[in-house]
């Protein structure tokens, strides 16, 4: 599904949940709304539509939004923990308002988390840099099946759909 799509799917109440949180923390819109055009812009030039499915588009896709979240609000705070905390907050919202599958969600959780945590490692990494490292992460992604158990604290992506 398209992220305009995805938006105007969403309930009020759902959107609400969304706004109340740009509210209180009105400095985190710009970067957070430019990492999402970012992020989409660069996996549609990438996968075209297979960044919408379950598969190694999305983990991707996932992983390289929370990155690009925490590297362009760390440019307001210059701060690395709060960027990453910020990155966590919102897309963990995002993520249970928008109701997708279970095994979707446990995807998009993971390597949302993912994400996050190479921008605590390799923050100073430039956008191409980041691109190849989880491209590189994408490819040797994990299928994830329902009856997997799933370790936590794993930096690998993992995808549901070839």
């Amino acid at each position: 599904m398209k992220i305009w799509a995805r938006i105007q799917s969403l309930s009020f109440g759902q959107l609400w949940k969304l706004l109340v949180v740009f509210l209180k923390h009105p400095l985190y819109i710009l970067p957070t709304i430019r990492a999402t055009k970012e992020t989409m812009e660069t996996c549609n030039i990438l996968f075209g539509d297979a960044h919408f499915r379950s598969g190694k588009a999305n983990a991707f896709r996932h992983a390289y939004w929370n990155f690009m979240i925490c590297k362009n609000s760390m440019k307001f705070y210059k701060n690395d923990q709060i960027s990453t905390n910020w990155a966590e907050k919102f897309t963990n919202l995002y993520e249970k308002v928008t109701q997708n599958e279970k095994l979707d969600q446990i995807m998009d959780f993971h390597n949302n988390k993912v994400g996050r945590m190479v921008f605590l490692k390799k923050y100073d990494l430039n956008k191409q840099e980041i691109t190849d490292l989880l491209m590189k992460m994408s490819q040797k992604a994990i299928k994830f099946e329902e009856t997997d158990t799933l370790n936590i604290d794993s930096e690998q992506l993992i995808y549901i759909e070839d």
